[in-house]
């Protein structure tokens, strides 16, 4: 039995999966990583781009920040691709627990997941630093410079930036279900990222599968490595 086909297997026989994505789950429907082909790194920018999108750029210069937010952040046309569906479906079949995603991009929401633990936030949500008020991604994405609050204060996303902790909440709550997985899935990650990426840390069982371009920092504690695109596997099951 071939890797594919053990998936398969294990799929059918899963009761409470649970998914553990990175960027690359996204990088199919169009929206760049920081470092692969077509990615961030490669595009010239006054500043890297893990710096314009850190807590202290954000403070320092915000009317940069939100040009490069605009411009290479949001990717409001961006579709859910095979992975994104397949994982809608199996919630609604009640196969699959949660989602654990380090991306902020909303596209497991709007292809239907409802359990979604979205370690990094989501561009979908935005706050006033002032008032608390929330916005939506509207507020942000349309116009110029920095966006303001009818209070005066400013409009920021509510993602995690660089230099900036994880809500202790979305950890907690992203363990517990990777705790309580009969069968984890980790795809379109190197496992480089921490304290995200310490979560798979949590899984207790023998049915940790990777899927991965490229070789992963967790390969050799896998049950089973499928060296792939997302979408190519999940279509396929």
């Amino acid at each position: 039995m071939d890797a594919l086909e053990t998936l398969q297997k294990w799929v059918g026989e899963g009761r409470n999966i649970v998914f553990f994505g990175g960027a690359g789950v996204s990088t199919e429907s169009g929206i760049p990583d920081f470092r692969g082909a077509g990615g961030l790194y490669g595009r010239k920018y006054a500043h890297p781009p893990e710096e314009m999108l850190s807590a202290g750029f954000f403070s320092r210069n915000p009317e940069a920040f939100y040009r490069f937010y605009r411009e290479e952040v949001l990717r409001l046309s961006a579709e859910p691709n095979a992975a994104h569906k397949k994982l809608a479906a199996w919630e609604r079949e009640g196969r699959l627990g949660a989602v654990v995603t380090q991306n902020i991009d909303g596209l497991h929401q709007r292809a239907g997941s409802e359990r979604v633990w979205e370690l990094h936030g989501s561009v979908y949500k935005n706050r006033c630093v002032r008032c608390g008020r929330a916005y939506g991604v509207e507020a942000v994405a349309e116009g110029e410079g920095v966006p303001r609050c009818a209070c005066g204060g400013v409009i920021r996303p509510e993602v995690v930036l660089y230099g900036e902790n994880l809500d202790p909440g979305v950890l907690t709550g992203a363990a517990a279900a990777i705790a309580s997985a009969d069968l984890l899935i980790v795809g379109g990650t190197s496992l480089v990222v921490y304290p995200a990426a310490g979560l798979l840390d949590y899984y207790g069982g023998d049915r940790l599968v990777l899927i991965n371009r490229t070789a992963t920092g967790r390969d050799d504690r896998a049950n089973l490595v499928l060296r792939a695109s997302i979408g190519e596997v999940f279509s396929a099951l």
